[in-house]
C-alpha cells in the first residue's frame, strides 16, 4: 500500500468513527423526552453547521486572495473584510457552542449562526449608504438551516424574522438608499419570492419536527414495550430457577424432553418437623404457615451456603441432596454440614420466636437417578434406593437427632462424630446398623466407634 493510499484510509476511518459517534450522540432513546432530543438534536448539528459554514467562507476567502494576486480587477476588498469578519463570528460562535451557555442554549447558537451569515453582508452595505436584500446569502442560509437542523420552526421563523427586522429597520433608522438586487426586480416580487422561501422552509422544518415526535414517541413505545417483555422473561427465567437447576433448566429450554440422569455418589437428606400436626392446633392456619416458611427459608439459605440441590418440601418435610446436577467429591461432607447447621438454625429460630420447634433428620449416600418427567408442572426430582433409605432413615429416626446409614458413616467417620445407634428394623429393608451424628472432629476429638 502506497503512503497516499495510507493517508486517505486513515481519513476514512477517522470520518467513519466521527459519524458514529455523530449518530449515536442522536439516538431517540439517549433522551428522556422529545423537547430533550430535539435540545441535543440542535446542539449536535450547529456544531456541523458552523463547520460547514466555515469551510465555505474559507473558500471564498482563497477565492479573494486569488483574485488580489491574479486577478485584481475582480479583487473586491470589502467582501474580503465581510468574509473574515463572518469567519471570525463562526469561531466565536463555534468556541461558545462548547461551553456550558452554549450547550444549555442551543436555540441562541442558532440565532447567532444564522445572523452572522446573513446581517454580516447586510452591514457591508450600510456602511456604503444602502440596503440591499440579499437573494444568495439569505435563501442559502434558510434552506441550509432547514436541511441541516430540521426541527423546531418557531426558531427558524425567529430566525428569519430577525433578518427582515434589521433589513428594513436599518433602512428606516439610516435612511439608507434602497436597492433592489436586480434591476428587473420588483419590490413586490422581491416581498413574494421572500414570502415564499421563508414558508417552504418553516413548512419543511415543521412536517419534519412532527414526524421526528411521531417516531420518537414510537421508539420509546417500543423500548418501554421490550423492557416489559425482558422484564417479564428475567422474572420467568429467575421462576424456573427457582423450581429447576440452572444446567438441568438450560436444557429443557434448549430441547423440552424427559431428563434422567445417572449419579453414582450423592448425599440425600430428609428433615421433618417432629409433631407438626399436633402444633396446628396450637397456631391458626396462617401463623403456622409464616413460621414453617420461616424454618425452611433458613434452611434454603443453607442450601446455597453448601452448595447442595434443594429438592422439595412436602407439608413438614424438607429433602436436598449434594453432588448433583454438578458431581463434585464432598458431596458427603456438604450434606453432614448441613444436617448439622439445620439443627443449629432451629435451636436459634427457637430462641428467637419463643417456639419449640424439634426436627428428626436422615441420610443416606449412594447412587441415584435424578431428572425431570412429565409435560406439565416441572419438578426436578430424585428416585432410587438411596432416597428410599434416607426417607427411612428420617421416619425412623429419633427427635432431635440425626440418623444415617452405615455407608454414610464409613464415608465420614475420620471427620465426622457419631454415635452408634445400634441395629433397628427398617420397614422394607428389615434389619440394618444405623448411626448418629453428633457433629464434626477437632483435633483432639477421636471415636471409640469401631
Amino acid at each position: 500500500m502506497t503512503t497516499t493510499d495510507s493517508r486517505l484510509s486513515e481519513i476514512g476511518a477517522f470520518i467513519q468513527t466521527n459519524l458514529k459517534k455523530f449518530s449515536s450522540n442522536l439516538a431517540p432513546t439517549k433522551a428522556q423526552t422529545y423537547d430533550d432530543w430535539r435540545k441535543h438534536f440542535i446542539y449536535q448539528r450547529l456544531s456541523l453547521g458552523f463547520t460547514l459554514a466555515l469551510i465555505s467562507y474559507f473558500t471564498f476567502t482563497l477565492s479573494q486572495i486569488n483574485n488580489f494576486f491574479f486577478h485584481p480587477d475582480h479583487f473586491q476588498p470589502s467582501w474580503l473584510a465581510t468574509q473574515v469578519v463572518a469567519e471570525l463570528g463562526l469561531i466565536i460562535g463555534l468556541v461558545l457552542l462548547r461551553t456550558p451557555l452554549g450547550m444549555k442554549y442551543p436555540g441562541l447558537m442558532f440565532l447567532l449562526f444564522s445572523w452572522v451569515v446573513t446581517i454580516t453582508p447586510q452591514i457591508r452595505g450600510n456602511l456604503n449608504g444602502i440596503a440591499s436584500a440579499s437573494i444568495i446569502e439569505w435563501p442559502l442560509m434558510f434552506f441550509s438551516q432547514a436541511t441541516l437542523i430540521p426541527v423546531y420552526w418557531p426558531l427558524h421563523f425567529i430566525s428569519q424574522l430577525g433578518v427582515l427586522i434589521y433589513y428594513h429597520g436599518s433602512q428606516i433608522l439610516f435612511n439608507l438608499k434602497l436597492v433592489l438586487p436586480a434591476h428587473w426586480m420588483t419590490a413586490e416580487f422581491l416581498s413574494l419570492y421572500l414570502f415564499w422561501i421563508c414558508l417552504i422552509c418553516n413548512l419543511s422544518v415543521y412536517l419534519y419536527d412532527r414526524l421526528a415526535r411521531s417516531e420518537f414517541k414510537s421508539r420509546q413505545a417500543l423500548e418501554k414495550a421490550y423492557d416489559q417483555v425482558k422484564e417479564e422473561q428475567e422474572r420467568s427465567e429467575s421462576l424456573l430457577l427457582n423450581i429447576l437447576p440452572h444446567s438441568i433448566a438450560q436444557r429443557l429450554k434448549l430441547q423440552p424432553s424427559t431428563i434422567a440422569d445417572s449419579f453414582t455418589d450423592a448425599g440425600v437428606l430428609f428433615g421433618d418437623i417432629v409433631g407438626f400436626t399436633e402444633l396446628s392446633g396450637q397456631f391458626n392456619p396462617a401463623e403456622l404457615v409464616n413460621l414453617l416458611n420461616q424454618i425452611f427459608s433458613e434452611f434454603d439459605h443453607l442450601a446455597e451456603l453448601h452448595g447442595l440441590e434443594k429438592i422439595k418440601t412436602i407439608g413438614d418435610s424438607y429433602m436436598v441432596v449434594s453432588g448433583l446436577p454438578i458431581p463434585h467429591d464432598d458431596y458427603a461432607e456438604a450434606i453432614a454440614d448441613m444436617a448439622l447447621d439445620m439443627q443449629r438454625t432451629l435451636k436459634e429460630f427457637n430462641v428467637k420466636t419463643q417456639q419449640n420447634f424439634h426436627i428428626r433428620i436422615g441420610i443416606a449416600t449412594g447412587p441415584v437417578v435424578a431428572g425431570v418427567i412429565g409435560i406439565k408442572k416441572f419438578i426436578y426430582d430424585l428416585w432410587g434406593d438411596t432416597v428410599n433409605l434416607a426417607s427411612r432413615m428420617e421416619s425412623h429416626g429419633l427427635t432431635d437427632e440425626i440418623q444415617v446409614t452405615e455407608t454414610t458413616y464409613l464415608a465420614l467417620k475420620e471427620q465426622y462424630q457419631f454415635e452408634k445407634r445400634g441395629t433397628i428394623l427398617v420397614k422394607g429393608k428389615g434389619e440394618m446398623t444405623t448411626y448418629l451424628l453428633k457433629g464434626k472432629k477437632t483435633l483432639a476429638v477421636s471415636t471409640n466407634i469401631p
